[in-house]
């Protein structure tokens, strides 16, 4: 190393700052731990610097160009070292952005979920972004110095974790609880909501570091073409069988069917018209099949309760005399219509 590097590096003693390369990053630890009395610190406009000893946070210091005084900066006195004459620090100094960063890409397996319309259990997949935000440096760089993590790297490592963690057990819950097929999850449907109790999920977590989830996007749940071809077939099943009057009375109708389908294909080999036959063969059964499931339902239906018949008139003959001249007398009956009834009733006298 000439004498000219050698200055270089003093001069870069006596000025403290967050590297150009570590601008977009949350978490810059300063690699130098000795720090020279009247360097100037430099902190931007979106972070503040804190100086950390013994994993406590001493001090920290926000916006703008400082020259570190223990005369002009209290808490730095607390950081001398003695034996060499007041003249050096002995810190950690972490530089923490206190702005948005969004676009923080994530994703994994989040294990078999179970279906509920069906029943299976189902290898799922969760991929999408968030933006994070510091809320508390201070909390953020004791949190991760008691974790052994000290860098951006370790940091987005580490909340990755926690943002797939929550977002597997809350995709099960929601599940079991709203009762939502996974394959309108799948399709995006219920995106919001699971956004929502994800972020909600996710706070207890990231409270204690100084950390907030601010948003998520571009949030998408996924499974194997496979798996969702399956879902598709026993959704359709499922539903079949609850027109056709159960499970068991579909899947005879499907058998049927088969059958049928069988017999046409074999008969092509022998002709249409053979062919023509074992179809019009298949969907005589599948029809004859629909009107016997008809009628046991219409067996297995309660009797309805027989009309009960008219009392018996129990007047005599006189007084019902007396009703109808009373019915002609109103115009209610004819003459031919009183006549008539009259004659009957002569009858009964």
């Amino acid at each position: 190393m000439g004498i000219f590097d050698t200055i270089k590096g003093e001069a870069k003693r006596n000025f403290i700052a967050r590297a150009d390369t570590a601008k977009g990053e949350i978490i810059y630890k300063y690699p130098e731990n000795n720090i020279r009395m009247l360097t100037q610190l430099t902190v931007d406009a979106d972070e503040v610097a804190l100086f950390v000893k013994d994993g406590k946070v001493e001090g920290k210091l926000g916006a703008g160009r400082h020259q570190l005084d223990s005369n002009n900066i209290p808490f730095l006195s607390r950081l001398l070292e003695k034996f060499t004459g007041g003249n050096l620090f002995v810190a950690e100094v972490f530089f923490v952005s206190v702005r948005e960063f969004p676009g923080i890409k994530f994703g994994g397996p989040i294990g078999d979920v179970r279906d509920p319309e069906t029943g299976l259990g189902i290898g799922t997949m969760v991929y999408g972004d968030f933006s994070i935000r510091v809320t508390d440096p201070e909390k953020l760089v004791v949190g991760l110095v008691g974790m052994g993590r000290s860098n951006n790297e370790a940091l987005l490592g580490w909340f990755k974790n926690q943002v797939l963690k929550v977002t597997r057990d809350r995709i099960a819950e929601l599940l079991v609880k709203k009762r939502w097929p996974l394959l309108d999850v799948t399709s995006g449907a219920y995106t919001e909501e699971i956004e929502t109790e994800v972020i909600a999920g996710l706070k207890p977590h990231v409270d204690d570091y100084g950390l907030t989830v601010v948003r998520m996007g571009n949030f998408h749940v996924s499974i194997k073409e496979e798996d969702e071809a399956t879902l598709k077939k026993l959704g359709k099943d499922v539903a079949y069988s609850r027109l056709a009057g159960g499970f068991q009375q579909y899947a005879q109708g499907q058998a049927m069917l088969g059958a049928a389908e069988g017999m046409a294909k074999g008969g092509e080999s022998s002709g249409n018209a053979l062919g023509g036959m074992g179809m019009g063969m298949g969907f005589g059964m599948a029809q004859q099949f629909m009107n016997n499931n008809q009628q046991q339902q219409q067996q297995q239906r309660p009797p309805e309760p027989a009309q009960q018949a008219a009392p018996a008139d129990t007047r005599s003959p006189a007084q019902r005399l007396k009703e109808i001249k009373e019915l002609k007398d109103a115009g209610v009956l004819s003459d031919d219509e009183y006549n008539a009834k009259r004659a009957e009733l002569m009858k009964l006298l």
